[in-house]
């Protein structure tokens, strides 16, 4: 039997797979890495969110009342398959699966790039 592991990202938190493009100018050329030290903000494609900001419970508690209260989320702008710019001192650097990530609280995105496709010609 094989297992498969899963990560998941918990709250208002973005996983984002860094892009390797930037590394680079349009001419080709690579960039040495204290050129990248230097830049605020960095690019990569949303792989995974978060299911939001948790909403706090407005009604008061009642003794009278039992089981289990569901959480309300706010969802986020940011969904799987966007190209986010992010603030880089906000990211959090992991691996995962041999592959490198990071995760960035949601705050610290700046701007969404989302394709879309249209029936205009």
């Amino acid at each position: 039997m094989k297992t498969r592991k899963n990560i998941i990202v918990v709250g208002d938190r973005v996983l984002i797979e860094l892009d390797e493009r930037m590394d680079k100018t349009s001419s080709g050329l690579y960039l040495p890495p204290t050129v990248k030290e230097k830049e605020k903000v960095q690019g990569g494609h949303v792989v995974k969110t978060g299911p939001g900001y948790a909403i706090p419970e407005t009604t008061p508690d009642e003794a009278w009342k039992t089981g289990k209260k569901e959480v309300k989320y706010l969802p986020l702008q940011a969904a799987e398959g966007d190209y986010a710019l992010f603030l880089k001192d906000s990211a959090m650097e992991i691996e995962f699966e041999d592959k490198k990530y990071l995760i960035v609280p949601h705050s610290a995105i700046l701007a969404l790039v989302r394709t879309e496709l249209s029936d205009e010609v």
